[in-house]
């Protein structure tokens, strides 16, 4: 039988090109989805499926079904990456296509509409009269039919299936060392729609999916076609991609992804075995410094771009050379190289001065979280030690970048960095900073550069002046327009410098007046400008002095003489000590008595503050627990729902695809086995075999006998290996003896030297480090006798404390055991009282059940006697009731013989006659009914009617013939009339021996049995 005509890819398409042609789009993608998911896809030649998958993608496009395409790109990549890669880049290449050129159309179409509103809105007739109260009304709550509104419903529909075809081929090309090439295309295709339609969201999301590839190809490197990041075209390959993830951060002005891209390609490059390209590394540190400059991290933005010039250097020295081909390297002119030179002097004056760190004085960067954002900078930068100010000057002038630098940078450098003219610092600034103003590439380090300026002028006006007039230093920090900067600018300046360290200045606004600290006796924590304690240049020879201040000169002899003193009281007078330890201890009395209190009243506010928030978090929880149920609720009405349907679908689509593979199963068994025949065995032949004379036996037996004829050869092929890697492998060792005693020889040399060298270096550690300790223990030993004496003080207030604490623990506890004692007797005592009750409720409780047992069989003998004694008085009543019985049936039988013979005759042998049973039985029944027993049932037929068929059947079993019933006298008792025939009555019928009684009759035969009295008498007793 031919298999169905919908099973083979052309007959699938041709159905869904017909469907198509019929406007049912749906359908015919239902069709493809059903034929490509589906397991039989596997078997079919790529080349038919291909058609397939093109139309698919299609139809998946036209009717953005972004799901379906998934699913069948998966299944299809699956099918056809162990086989023709190329058919795959075809098919993703057009799905992406279709979708970008969608995305087109629908830019397209809605600047038509917007075209359209726009004439429409100058076609209007009278503009007053169209702009009425309710039509602005109207305007202002729906909301004017702008192009972003037209682009909401037109153009974004579209963009977010681009954007999700990009994630599905991306999902689906993943760690894959074969499909590689059109992951990296695409993802650099992705980056271009990023930047072209400006989707900051979507382009976060995409680099995380890339950076989850990434993290996740080492967990998944041991799969097939797995990525290998040791190969360097491999890695070359996603550096170019990270490359272009950083080149769109950085134009859509994501700063925080862009220094995620640069920490994504320094690990890169990290992992790389060879060298990265100089035009990639310039790229690369110049994206680095436009981050650290919106960062306004200046410091580390100095450093990047000095990087950047010795990269933009070592690329034009191996140009000229020859050593690297240019194509490698950035193109590098000589006004390049001038700007660039240029931008390193500039960024390296514009890094503040004054340290931006929160702390001061000699507490500066010993945050760690700051030291190790420092080194994480420092390793992007590829620098052995963190960048300084002075050390960025000291490379830049090494390096000659002032001669090649742009004049007026050169002269701004002298200014600030050699020159000291406080009188005209600003003056002399200011065209610099009106032609670096007019530069927009460098009007960013104007703001930064006022700082430094700022700073250099009070610095070197406080080595001139004791104090000047605010509105002198005014009058000398001008600036051109347009950054002129105000007083309060000045001030707040003022102000920071003197919180940080930096500056020694106070401001009196009463009289208008900076008055530089030279009291000798400040508290002003600033040492001389630049010493490093408070700035953040750290080199105090780059700010000119003319003389230390008198504030500083008295201040350090003070700080000497209060040294000496302090050491020297300390040895001389005790009772200094002894002074010092009692305000110490009283000090320590006041804030234990205080601190008590303190944290009561802290316990206290903390328990109210944790109320508070129970109470907040159980309301919120309370709320946050009935939306999630109404929620969970609904998500699973809409999941039973969902799962309802997908049933119906999953059942329907069962039934067909039974219905067609019931005909087809048998040949395509014989097929799938000629194939896999064919293709997975060598050396058959069976071209010349007819398939229809094939079953399956005989092709088993074909393939068993290539496969033995294979396994023969591969042994012959491995024996012939096996032997000459064993000739090559003793080759091998014999050559390696003639070299083994040199090689020998060479490392015991080394080791021997090795040995010395360590040798000696540990006995110099020694006898250093030996040195240091004594001299250590002579200057310590000076100490030995005070921490004697304070140790002796401390041992004998705290033994004190531990005998009273002691003590008092004792006396606690003999308290506490006396407390257990008594306790555990009077809980002895209770259990005692308890098992006591427990034995007696038990005793009472056996007692009861003994007097209920003897009750219960005391009146079960009673009962058995009464009954016993009821027996005999019923034994006694039968007995005279047969009597009475026994003589009536006597006088009845005499008066029946009289009338019988006085009607036959004198001469007649009288017969020997039964009575009728019923009227024997009569008396008999009657005394049983006045006696209270059962009524007897009458059982003979007075109206003479026929036997029953139980009389009957028992008569035929006996063998003799039924006959009529004989009529029996009624109530009178008078006797039956005579027969009318001669023939003598029948005599009455004898006694049954045999055959079947009723039940009814059974025991009547001689009256011998008990009666029912006699068998209920018997039961009861």
């Amino acid at each position: 039988m031919p298999p169905p005509p919908h099973t083979k890819p052309e007959n699938v398409l041709k159905r869904a090109q017909e469907l198509i042609g019929v406007s049912q789009p749906s359908a015919a993608l239902s069709l493809l989805h059903e034929h490509v998911v589906s397991k039989r896809t596997r078997n079919n030649p790529i080349a038919s499926l291909e058609p397939v998958m093109l139309l698919f993608v299609d139809l998946c496009v036209n009717l953005r079904k972004g799901k379906l395409a998934k699913d069948g790109l998966y299944q299809y990549k699956n099918t056809a990456q162990n086989t023709n890669v190329g058919t795959i880049e075809l098919v993703f290449k057009k799905f992406i296509e279709l979708a970008e050129a969608k995305v087109a159309e629908a830019q397209a179409k809605a600047d038509e509409v917007q075209t359209s509103i726009e004439s429409t809105a100058t076609n209007v007739d009278d503009l007053e009269a169209s702009e009425t109260p309710e039509s602005i009304l109207l305007s202002t709550v729906s909301g004017e039919q702008s192009k972003d509104r037209t682009d909401r419903a037109i153009v974004t529909p579209w963009l977010k299936f681009l954007w999700e075809t990009y994630r599905t081929v991306l999902d689906i090309f993943k760690n894959n060392a074969r499909l590689e090439v059109m992951y990296q295309t695409t993802a650099h295709q992705a980056f271009q729609f990023c930047s072209k339609y400006a989707r900051k969201t979507e382009f976060r999301r995409l680099c995380e999916l890339l950076r989850n590839h990434l993290q996740n190809a080492a967990k998944f490197s041991s799969q097939m076609h797995a990525i290998n990041l040791n190969d360097p075209d491999t890695l070359q390959r996603h550096l170019d991609t990270r490359f272009q993830q950083l080149n769109v951060a950085v134009e859509l002005e994501l700063w925080q992804e862009a220094f995620r891209s640069v920490e994504d390609i320094h690990t890169l490059l990290s992992l790389s075995k060879r060298p990265a390209k100089n035009i990639m590394m310039a790229n690369y540190f110049e994206k680095l410094t436009r981050i650290f400059l919106v960062s306004e991290n200046y410091l580390f933005h100095a450093a990047a771009w000095s990087r950047y010039y010795n990269l933009m250097r070592q690329s034009a020295a191996a140009v000229a050379s020859g050593q690297s081909p240019k194509k490698d390297n950035p193109a590098v002119t000589e006004a390049d190289m001038t700007k660039c030179a240029s931008f390193v002097l500039l960024s390296a004056l514009a890094i503040p001065v004054i340290s931006t760190s929160r702390s001061r004085g000699a507490l500066v960067d010993v945050d760690e979280a700051r030291k190790n954002k420092n080194v994480r900078l420092t390793n992007l930068l590829g620098m052995s030690q963190a960048p300084t100010r002075a050390i960025l000057f000291k490379d830049a002038l090494s390096k000659g970048l002032l001669k090649r630098c742009a004049p007026a940078i050169r002269e701004l450098y002298t200014i600030l960095e050699v020159d000291f003219h406080p009188l005209s610092i600003c003056k002399k600034i200011s065209p610099i900073l009106s032609q670096i103003g007019a530069d927009a590439e460098m009007q960013k380090y104007v703001q930064p550069l006022q700082q430094v300026i700022l700073t250099r002028l009070f610095q070197q006006l406080s080595q001139v002046y004791e104090s000047v007039e605010l509105q002198f230093v005014l009058d000398l920090a001008q600036f051109p327009e347009p950054f002129q900067v105000g007083s309060s600018t000045i001030e707040k300046f003022i102000m920071n410098g003197c919180k940080k360290g930096d500056l020694a200045i106070r401001v009196d606004h009463a009289t208008g007046v900076l008055t530089f600290d030279s009291d000798v006796f400040s508290s002003a924590k600033a040492l001389h400008p630049g010493s490093g304690a408070g700035s953040a240049e750290g080199d105090s020879s780059s700010v000119q002095r003319l003389q230390s201040t008198p504030a500083e000169i008295v201040r350090s002899q003070l700080v000497r003489l209060a040294k000496s003193l302090y050491v020297t009281c300390q040895y001389v007078d005790p009772s200094f000590n002894r002074e010092r330890e009692k305000q110490k201890a009283a000090a320590l009395s006041r804030a234990k008595a205080g601190a008590e209190k303190e944290h009561q009243d802290t316990l206290a506010r903390r328990e109210i503050i944790d109320k508070k928030k129970q109470a907040a978090s159980s309301a919120l929880a309370l709320k946050e627990k009935e939306e999630q149920t109404r929620k969970r609720i609904r998500a699973q009405q809409l999941q039973e729902a969902e799962v309802q349907r997908l049933a119906i679908e999953q059942r329907e689509r069962e039934q067909k695809r039974l219905e067609a593979e019931k005909a087809r199963v048998q040949r395509e068994e014989i097929e799938k086995q000629l194939k896999e025949l064919k293709q997975g065995v060598k050396h058959v032949d069976i071209d010349d075999l007819d398939p229809s004379e094939l079953d399956s036996g005989r092709i088993r037996a074909l393939k068993l006998a290539a496969l033995e004829r294979e396994k023969n050869e591969l042994a012959e092929r491995t024996r012939i290996t096996y032997k000459r890697i064993d000739h090559l492998e003793r080759a091998m060792r014999r050559e390696e003896l003639k070299l083994l005693p040199q090689d020998y020889a060479a490392q015991r040399e080394r080791d021997l030297k090795a040995y010395e060298e360590a040798k000696a270096h540990t006995l110099r550690e020694a006898e250093e480090k030996h040195k240091e300790e004594v001299a250590l223990k002579h200057r310590l030993g000076r100490l030995v006798s005070i921490y004697e004496s304070f140790r002796e003080n401390v041992q004998n207030s705290r033994r004190a404390e531990f005998d009273k604490r002691r003590r008092a623990a004792e006396k606690e506890l003999q308290q506490k055991m006396d407390a257990r004692k008594k306790e555990v007797l009077a809980q002895r005592r209770a259990e005692r009282l308890a098992m006591e009750a427990a034995e007696r409720k038990a005793q009472e409780e056996e007692e009861r059940v003994v007097r209920e047992t003897e009750e219960k069989e005391r009146a079960e003998q009673e009962r058995r006697e009464r009954m016993a004694e009821e027996k005999a008085r019923r034994e006694e009543e039968r007995k005279k009731l047969d009597e009475i019985a026994a003589k009536q049936r006597q006088r009845e039988e005499e008066a029946e013989a009289r009338r019988a013979a006085a009607k036959s005759g004198a001469n007649r042998v009288p017969e020997r006659l039964i009575p009728d049973r019923t009227a024997r039985d009569a008396p008999l029944a009657s005394s049983r009914e006045a006696a209270g027993g059962p009524p007897r049932l009458n059982l003979s037929r007075a109206d003479g009617s026929k036997p029953s068929w139980r009389e009957r059947e028992a008569m035929k079993s006996s063998g003799q013939t039924p006959a009529a019933a004989a009529p029996t006298p009624g109530p009178s008792r008078s006797p039956a009339p005579p027969a009318t025939s001669g023939t003598p009555e029948p005599a009455a019928e004898p006694k049954r021996t045999g055959g079947y009684v009723p039940p009814a009759l059974r025991g009547r035969q001689g009256d011998e049995g008990p009666r029912w009295r006699e068998r209920e008498g018997s039961g009861r007793g």
